[in-house]
């Protein structure tokens, strides 16, 4: 378990001091996939690089099965940066194999490793070719092999599914759930919400520095829920917005969603049916996008 607990960050002096991060706080958990979310200048690329000890941070703590995190630990991080780390004239499988070497892996292990790395990515049959030969969406794989090569104690990985198609993203996915099957904790940023609703145990969702919402997506849906309901109706529904306790947020003819406590929403339901029937009632489920939105907001 990797905590984060009220992490500052500044950077500059003065007035042109920007407080970067501002009391940050949450759980890695080992053996599942937490998804950090954020716009641009939210703090996750600070976070990161303060996790791997790039950066000071200027109070705050972060432990590991609640011992202070040192520098032992961190040499055992898989870390994938957004931007392109590897050596673009160098054949793949030699520089994971140097990679690996550097983290203390012999050259026979870390060939065998990066071999069936390679392959697991579909990356098998270019492991000898230059990694400026590749497609972008093969280099960023080839990425994800480097912070994966030495058999890492956790993982973080910044913008992981940055230009990969499905079935790149499914299968560098794969990969990924299975290093976390073994007990690895693993943290990813990324924009790209949907994949994240769909890959993630966990989520993090920042703003200005700070943590707005954290959970599982059922927990965050909970949280966020609204009580808002969605009736498909056989007739108009315009009588709606004149039943007490009940806001409607949209309508257009028999469709119609608002807000009510279950009790209230229950009778709409009954009086539609007997106004001319229901097509579809049920309430409304929430994307991670309008939660990010609202959470954010």
């Amino acid at each position: 378990m990797i905590r984060v607990r009220d992490l500052h960050k500044s950077f500059g002096t003065g007035a042109s001091t920007a407080h970067v991060l501002k009391g940050l706080s949450f759980d890695i958990r080992p053996g599942l996939m937490t998804g950090f979310v954020g716009g641009n200048g939210a703090g996750k690329t600070t976070t990161m690089r303060i996790l791997l000890g790039v950066l000071d941070h200027d109070a705050g703590e972060i432990t590991v099965d609640g011992t202070p995190i040192d520098a032992q630990y961190r040499s055992g991080i898989g870390y994938m940066p957004e931007e392109r780390g590897l050596y673009p004239k160098m054949p793949v499988l030699d520089q994971l194999v140097f990679l690996a070497q550097l983290r203390g892996l012999t050259v026979a292990d870390a060939r065998r490793r990066a071999t069936a790395l390679l392959e697991r990515l579909d990356l098998g049959a270019r492991a000898k070719d230059r990694l400026e030969e590749l497609s972008l969406g093969n280099q960023q794989r080839a990425q994800v092999a480097a912070a994966l090569v030495h058999d890492p104690v956790a993982l973080v990985l910044d913008e992981p599914f940055s230009g990969l198609d499905p079935h790149a993203v499914d299968t560098t996915l794969a990969v990924l759930r299975e290093t976390a099957d073994t007990g690895v904790p693993v943290l990813f940023s990324s924009h790209q919400l949907d994949v994240v609703e769909r890959l993630c145990d966990e989520l993090v969702i920042l703003a200005d520095g700070r943590v707005r919402a954290a959970g599982t997506r059922d927990d965050l849906l909970a949280a966020h829920a609204g009580h808002e309901w969605e009736l498909r109706a056989a007739t108009d529904a315009g009588w709606v917005r004149a039943v007490d306790r009940v806001e409607a947020t949209f309508l257009d003819g028999g469709h119609v969603r608002f807000t009510a406590d279950e009790a209230t929403a229950q009778a709409v339901l009954r009086e539609a049916a007997a106004r001319g029937g229901v097509h579809a009632f049920g309430p409304v489920t929430r994307t991670l996008h309008e939660i990010f939105t609202e959470a954010t907001r």
